[in-house]
Formats: C-alpha cells, structure tokens, sequence
C-alpha cells in the first residue's frame, strides 16, 4: 500500500505518536483524518497541515461517535485505506494497596479505552476498507495498531494497562486472519519508552533515567521512529498478523 494519494485515520492524532504519523502520513503524500477528543489541538494541527488533514472530535468507545467519524472520512476522501490506532490512556494501580483494591471503574476505564476503543474503529473503519477497488496486490487496506512492551513486562501498578495492550496484541492474528478474505493486513507495533508529552512532564533527570533503562540506543524512543516503522508496515505487503516491538531491547523490570 502506498501513502501517497491513500487516506489514513489516525487515532489519538493531536499528540505524541498519533501526532507523529499524521505527518508522516502528510510528508508521504497522503490525506489524514484525526480521530481524538482534544478540540482545540486538533483543530490547530488541522490548520497547521492544511488540506490533507481534517479534524473529527471523536470518542474511541462510542459506536455511534465513530461511525459518524467514518463517515465523516469517506464523504470527505471518498475512502479509507489506512488505520493507525494510537488512542490509549493508562493508569498507576496496584491489585490491591493501602487504599484497598484496585478499583474496578478505573480497571473497567482502561480496558474500554485502549482495547475495546481500538476494536471499535478496527471494526466499523474495515467494513468501509473492504468495498475499496483492491490493489495490485490485491489489498484494500492496512489497520497498524498501537501495544506495548507492557502487554509481556508489565510493571507494578500496570495490571489494567498490561491488559489493555495485551489485548491488543492477542487480537492481531485473529483479526488479520478475519479480514485477509477482503485483502485488509492488520499489524501492531508494542513501543518500548518513547518521548511523548506524558514522559514531557517528568524532570530532565528522570527522563534520562529512563531512557538509560533502554540498552541501545540509549534514550526515549522518538515518535518519528514510530512514524517511521507504521510507514514501514503500510508499504510492505508481506507484513501481516503480527507484533513488532520498538523497544531499542528493552525489557522493563517490575518497578
């Protein structure tokens, strides 16, 4: 699948690695359609991009939200050939504390958010991929979807997250092989630590403390390095059903 000329929704597109492959998608000469919930920032990147981009206030969760996003991408591309779910949250938990046990609503919150939320666009966005005139080789879309190196070391706190992803990660083949008759790949990248706007609040000494945790290179990961391999993975035909890690060989300790 070549970006230039294809259509991507990307979601979870103002910041941090969504906001990342939107301009990917932008610089390769394709049109981007972000999913997320933040107004103003998506707004803002909307104008910053230009034509190519347009902005749908969405919520991941909601079927009728994201129906009407999907809709909203084709009436203005005519189509969609391309998926990158980035839309996740995470929360700080143990089993059980001080506090008591972990509390169920937020456990439930993650899980509907990151899991279900991904598999909510997956589903309603692939139905539209599978009507696409197919390519040369025969496809009509990619879906790239967003895990973690948590889904296999998940640390203390990171029961709801490491399920969330793991999730993720358990559904790739199943989904890939679902769609396969309609010629739709799906893939999945599991980010080690990256440089996003949530490790962006942390001071300048626990951001490189983190990233000395990573062997090699030794540093966060940069979004663009994200952007780059769900380039990769539109463009290679061959890649399917699978999860690639971006972890510089990381394997997270439990705290």
């Amino acid at each position: 699948m070549q970006m230039q000329g294809s259509t991507a929704v990307v979601t979870g597109g103002v910041s941090g690695l969504g906001e990342a492959t939107v301009r990917k998608v932008v610089a390769d000469g394709g049109n981007a359609v972000i999913f997320d919930l933040q107004e103003e920032k998506g707004a803002s990147l909307a104008a910053d991009l230009g034509e190519p981009v347009r902005f749908v206030k969405t919520d991941v969760t909601s079927e009728d939200s994201v129906q009407a996003a999907v809709n909203e991408a084709i009436e203005a591309f005519g189509r969609i050939d391309v998926v990158v779910n980035c839309a996740g949250i995470s929360a700080a938990d143990k089993t059980v504390s001080g506090k008591g046990p972990h509390d169920l609503g937020s456990f439930a919150n993650v899980i509907q958010v990151n899991l279900i939320g991904t598999f909510n666009v997956i589903r309603l966005a692939a139905e539209k991929m599978a009507e696409n005139d197919a390519n040369e080789e025969g496809e009509r879309g990619v879906i790239v979807n967003t895990a973690s190196v948590a889904a296999y070391e998940g640390q203390i706190g990171q029961a709801a997250y490491s399920a969330s992803k793991g999730g993720i990660v358990g559904m790739t083949l199943p989904i890939a092989r679902d769609l396969s008759k309609h010629g739709i790949r799906v893939m999945t990248i599991a980010p080690g630590l990256f440089d996003t706007p949530l490790f962006a609040e942390l001071p300048e000494k626990a951001r490189t403390a983190l990233g000395d945790m990573t062997p090699f290179p030794q540093r966060l990961g940069h979004v663009k390095e994200y952007a780059q391999l769900a380039g990769n993975i539109i463009e290679n035909p061959m890649l399917n059903g699978d999860v690639i890690r971006l972890d510089g060989a990381i394997r997270m300790q439990p705290k």
